[in-house]
């Protein structure tokens, strides 16, 4: 379609007063001016007999109308450009009568695209009322001897002549039907302008052909159908049915059908449990035997203690559009925490599209499906809306669909929330908030289309906000008139969606009820018979596919069977540490970053142990190396949070950036270092999601704090810990989390490394706490290089980045591997009397100690990896001491904290083997220490004094 002139032109407010002295120089004589305006200007109409030049400037009232993008009010020619609205340029014979009613004209235009929304027919039950009074032509000032007086609109960029009568017809057609569009609220104009060029165009389409109105039809009968049935087979069953919200299904069809179209190729879906199963049957098209035999349970052996509730589960399939086009769809399984799954199914969708090379990422998109309550009430739909835009999070954009059941449980929304809509937190994007009467599924369809092209067209999210109704409680055993008894009357009283939707089909003469009974009846036999296969069903868990496959969960391998060589050559991490410190010729290098890089010159020569910031560089670049992709993402990762890693540079002169993994080796997998926003749970929620469709990647997340993991701890119970027992899916996310005690309070001391050891069960994630930098790279290349995926917890240092002996050799790199235990090799076993055992930076104290007081009897032995860890490695670790040595656990946190409260009740009687197990630790407190840098050193020399007194 020819891009129209006024678009071309890009007349707007800081061109108007140009284009007004071209429209004076015109007048005059038209090839005087450019070409293309001498195009617009002779495009508009002429009327009531002006001469040529002149009257196809002024309509019937002596005015003509410009489309005013921008929203500002400016002065032109004499005349006004309304706020948002058009531009009137008054001419010479413009009498004050004609100013004044173009200058209503424009308010009423302005006031719809504003405010029509209130006044939309949202609520299929007609109970709600609009918070603002109607939009009236004698609001604006206008006359009824106004009505059909001719104004001259821009419409799509063409000047079209409609009377006032007219114009305002449509606008209320547009703005306040069964639709109600927000897009005042998009500070882009070219975004807004594309979207009032979509809504308010004349060949904008309205009606539904056959072929939709059928597909409609027979997804609003599946959807009924199955909720029926489903409640009527499994009497007080909980499915949080679908009924009242069925259009739920018809939607979805049509937006997979429209994204197929689009050349989509994958799509993710997140939900929760309301619907889900309808969704799972009618739209995933997962076997409706499945489902039932999870109502009949009849292996309830094979899931003591593991699996998840049926509304909770995902599942995928191909959906093949009409065109033959196909798309896999991928509905993400999804815990209680309703909204938790939002940034999941984003980082799902990030990895499947770097999977495919598809940078642009147009191949794959997300569809969130939100309630009402939920999306307004919490925080993490904040933060998922927030990395729809950013760099390192974006997919394309995100169809975010709210299932408005108009109350949340037993909360009515003036309760739930203090805004009108519950998508207005949505307003934060760039992007049009499209509500509309669930009822009509025809509107319906018509706010998916347009929703998709939105989406298409400008890579934004954007959000369906559809208002339907929960025909029962929250679940099938709830009662809901107890706390809603008007609204349940109305409820009761109500016909169902499909049932209305066909009585109007039937009115229109598009359907036969004979036929829609057919369909109706075919579908319930079909359900019948999936019913009575279902009953003695029992469905096996799925093995891992595609990218999965070769990948293994379960219990820990014996030591052996999955253990890769994580070593690398001298050699080649020496040639990997100086190709780290090349800098790009011109680039103005930070002078104190100058020093870091001589200092990891000498490190690849040899001559300087390596400290821990290379040795993590070395375990990045030589998996990149070898084709793994590695993600590091977290506040300031970058830089990092003690500004030891410098991953990316930065030029003091320029700005300009240079990652130091760009230019490894020309077949080198990607190194993608982002820095996140001030967000956890949404973050470490999308990096998990990306690490469970890109499982051969080093995926991390790191907290600038350990004790930041706080704030994303609903990901880490729901999904990280528990996501292998009730889902079968494998994850291998690691956890960067900075831990140690230096005085810096109690929200920078501590990781709370009690939480992930107390969660630890079933092998189901790893907790590490390594001491030397080879340690760390070997833990690194490991977890990547072997099969067997799991959750990895690791805690890192902040004094060990830069301590003199926290250092490792490159001999060390090269032929080393990960150790569980490090031994002390510094003590004769023979002629020792105790044994301390201890993680972390601990170690390096308790050591400077030992030798401070010349103390060789005592051993100190490092527990690297906390779980899983078998109770015969740490006897067999003690072996070679006397069997009367005493055994102290020690450590820096209080002694309900920290790894205690798991040794305590791991090591039954407080005994390892023979060896009676104690402890020194801070005192148990509320708090994991200190804020007084006095008090913390007192602490701790306090803490060594008691670990080595008798």
């Amino acid at each position: 379609m020819r891009t129209p002139l006024s678009k071309r032109l890009d007349i707007d407010v800081q061109n108007m007063a140009y284009a007004a002295e071209l429209l004076d120089a015109y007048r005059e004589d038209p090839n005087s001016v450019p070409d293309d305006w001498r195009e617009f200007f002779g495009q508009l109409p002429k009327a009531n007999g002006e001469p040529d030049g002149y009257a196809s400037l002024a309509p019937p009232i002596t005015t003509s109308s410009m489309f005013n993008p921008t929203g500002a009010a400016v002065e032109v020619n004499g005349g006004h450009v309304a706020n948002g609205g058009y531009v009137a340029i008054k001419g010479e014979k413009a009498g004050s009568a004609d100013a004044l009613l173009q200058h209503s004209v424009d308010r009423m235009i302005t006031a719809f695209r504003a405010y029509g929304h209130l006044h939309s027919r949202l609520d299929p039950l007609g109970l709600t009322t609009t918070p603002a009074a109607p939009l009236s032509p004698d609001q604006f000032d206008i006359k009824d001897s106004d009505l059909d007086r001719s104004v001259y609109v821009d419409r799509d960029g063409e000047i079209v002549l409609t009377t006032v009568r007219e114009l305002f017809e449509r606008m209320q057609r547009v703005y306040c039907g069964d639709v109600g569009i927000q897009l005042q609220h998009i500070d882009d104009h070219v975004v807004r302008r594309w979207l009032i060029e979509q809504v308010e165009g004349d060949d904008r389409n309205t009606s539904l052909d056959r072929d939709t109105q059928r597909r409609i039809l027979q997804r609003l009968t599946e959807a009924m159908v199955f909720e029926e049935f489903v409640r009527k087979k499994y009497l007080g069953a909980k499915t949080f049915s679908l009924e009242g919200s069925e259009t739920l299904i018809p939607l979805l069809d049509l937006a997979i059908h429209g994204f197929a179209e689009q050349g989509v190729r994958e799509l993710v879906l997140a939900m929760p449990h309301r619907g889900r199963l309808s969704v799972l049957a009618n739209v995933i098209r997962q076997p409706p035997r499945e489902i039932f035999s999870q109502f009949e349970d009849a292996d309830p052996q094979r899931h003591i203690g593991g699996g998840d509730v049926k509304y909770h589960m995902g599942a995928s399939g191909d959906y093949v559009a009409s065109s033959g086009q196909k798309v896999h769809v991928s509905l993400c399984f999804n815990p209680s925490h309703l909204e938790y799954v939002d940034p999941v199914a984003m980082g799902r969708m990030r990895a499947k599209q770097d999977r495919r090379g598809d940078t642009e990422r147009q191949l794959g998109a997300v569809v969130l499906i939100h309630g009402d309550a939920a999306f307004a009430g919490e925080g993490v739909v904040q933060e998922t809306l927030n990395l729809s835009q950013l760099t390192g999070y974006r997919t394309g954009g995100t169809l975010h669909v709210i299932v408005n059941n108009q109350l949340g449980f037993t909360t009515q929304p003036h309760d739930s929330r203090s805004t009108i809509y519950a998508t207005d937190v949505a307003r934060m994007l760039q992007s049009p908030i499209f509500h509309v009467n669930g009822e009509n599924p025809a509107a319906v369809s018509q706010v998916v289309s347009l929703a998709l092209e939105f989406r298409r067209a400008h890579q934004r999210d954007v959000v369906i906000d559809m208002y339907c109704f929960r025909r029962f409680g929250h679940n099938e055993t709830d009662e809901p008139s107890f706390t809603q008894p008007l609204l349940y009357q109305a409820i009761e009283h109500h016909r169902s969606i499909r049932d209305r939707f066909l009585d109007n089909l039937v009115e229109l003469g598009q359907f036969e009820v004979q036929e829609a009974d057919e369909m109706l009846t075919r579908h319930h036999d079909f359900l019948q018979t999936e019913y009575e296969i279902g009953k003695d069903l029992v469905v096996e868990d799925r093995k891992p596919q595609n990218a999965w496959e070769g990948y293994f969960g379960g219990p820990q391998p014996a030591i052996g069977l999955d253990d890769p060589d994580t070593g690398v050559p001298i050699t080649k991490l020496s040639k990997i540490l100086h190709k780290l410190t090349e800098i790009p010729k011109g680039f103005h290098l930070h002078r104190k970053l100058t020093r870091q890089m001589e200092a990891r010159r000498d490190m690849a020569d040899g001559k300087r142990p390596l400290d821990w910031a290379s040795a993590e560089a070395l375990a990045f670049a030589s998996l990149s190396m070898a084709g793994r992709r590695v993600r590091l993402s977290g506040q300031d990762a970058q830089r990092g949070t003690f500004s030891q890693r410098h991953g990316v540079l930065h030029d003091v002169v320029t700005g300009k950036t240079h990652s130091i993994f760009s230019k490894l080796s020309p077949d080198q997998a990607p190194v993608e270092m982002v820095n996140s926003p001030l967000s956890e749970v949404g973050v470490l929620g999308f990096d998990y999601g990306y690490s469970l469709d890109f499982p051969e990647a080093l995926v991390a997340w790191e907290a600038q704090f350990g004790d930041f993991g706080n704030c994303a701890q609903v990901i880490v119970d729901e999904f990280i810990s528990g996501a292998e027992d009730k889902w079968n899916r494998l994850s291998g996310i690691i956890m960067l989390l900075p831990h140690g005690y230096e005085g810096q309070g109690p929200e920078h001391s501590s990781g709370r490394l009690e939480r992930f050891l107390a969660i630890g069960a079933e092998d189901n994630i790893q907790v590490a706490f390594p001491s030397t930098p080879a340690q760390y790279f070997h833990l690194l290349r490991r977890q990547t290089l072997r099969k067997w995926r799991k959750p990895l917890v690791i805690f890192t240092p902040k004094s060990l980045l830069r301590h003199p002996s926290a250092v490792s050799t490159l001999e060390e790199l090269a032929d080393g591997e990960f150790q569980n235990i490090l031994p002390d090799v510094t003590v004769d076993p023979k002629n020792v009397r105790r044994i301390m055992l201890c993680s972390g930076k601990l170690y390096y104290e308790l050591d400077a100690y030992r030798h401070e007081h010349g103390i060789d009897d005592i051993a100190i032995v490092r527990i690297e990896k906390l779980h899983p860890l078998r109770s015969g490695e740490v006897v067999e670790a003690l072996e070679e001491y006397p069997s009367d040595c005493r055994v102290t656990w020690v450590q820096e946190e209080p002694i309900n904290m920290g790894a205690w409260p798991h040794w305590a009740t791991r090591f039954s009687g407080h005994r390892i083997g023979d060896h009676e197990l104690h402890v020194v630790g801070r005192p148990r407190s509320a708090s994991p220490a200190t804020g007084s840098k006095s008090a913390h050193l007192w602490e701790q020399a306090d803490l060594l004094e008691r670990a080595f007194a008798d």
